[in-house]
């Protein structure tokens, strides 16, 4: 792995117990009743998709990582693979959790917009890998 690869990485392992402390967050939200989560389903929803796709894409950037550096890309396209593909496990989360950051949040805010921006992201860079290593 090249060095970038390896330091991104780094980066994405030292954000697992950050995405574990919303786990525990959410479960004492579900086991202290606490108000405006349990209450509000909307929230509730958004906050567990935020949490789901903090997980599920850290661990594919992860993979990604791998694959990066065996790529036929030039090193600016590798910079960029890394770049958008550890943008999405960032900006989904967040358009999730803070499109709703308010207890009393009954329907997103315009930072929804962060988790289109994410998929984009993602979506961008994982085509780009893709056609590289093909």
């Amino acid at each position: 792995m090249s060095p970038a690869s390896l330091s991104t990485a780094g980066v994405l392992l030292i954000t697992v117990p950050t995405i574990a402390f919303g786990g525990v967050t959410l479960l004492r939200f579900l086991m202290r009743d606490v108000p405006g989560y349990l209450d509000n389903p909307v929230r509730r929803g958004l906050w567990r998709a935020g949490h789901a796709h903090a997980g599920v894409l850290v661990l594919f950037s992860l993979v990604a990582m791998l694959y990066v550096d065996q790529a036929d890309l030039s090193d600016g396209w590798k910079a960029l693979v890394r770049t958008s593909i550890v943008a999405a496990p960032i900006l989904m989360p967040l358009g999730f959790f803070l499109s709703v950051l308010r207890p009393s949040d009954t329907k997103p805010n315009k930072l929804i917009a962060l988790t289109f921006a994410g998929g984009l992201s993602l979506a961008a860079g994982a085509l780009t890998l893709g056609v590289g290593l093909v």
